[in-house]
């Protein structure tokens, strides 16, 4: 049984450069939304420190982060970001072993007699 894989990565980016950062975040958010293995891609800035960026993702299975990882955007985000936008980078990657949403199935319509 194949499970899903969550990723959250927690960004601290240069607070003089986080309005520089937020179109490059939304673009990346944006892009991997659209993969066909990617079921989530939020991105939350922090309350309290606003350059402080957590991202949430969720994949079908480990071939649809490899997918994500292999991409043409994701190549796009690592260049965007390599000039030391980002202070410092935390991650964790792991199978999803409780509380995996259920499957989306489309209710039947209404047949009317």
């Amino acid at each position: 049984m194949k499970l899903m894989i969550s990723v959250t990565v927690i960004l601290e980016v240069d607070p003089a450069r986080v309005e520089e950062f937020l179109p490059i975040v939304k673009a990346q958010a944006e892009a991997s939304r659209g993969e066909p293995g990617c079921l989530r891609f939020e991105v939350s800035q922090q309350l309290d420190k606003p350059n402080v960026f957590a991202l949430s993702e969720m994949y079908e299975d480990r071939d649809a982060v490899e997918a994500h990882y292999g991409s043409e955007h994701f190549a796009r985000w690592k260049t965007s970001v390599s000039d030391g936008i980002i202070l410092h980078r935390t991650s964790s990657r792991g199978e999803v072993i409780d509380g995996a949403p259920e499957p989306l199935v489309e209710p039947e319509a209404d047949i009317e007699a």
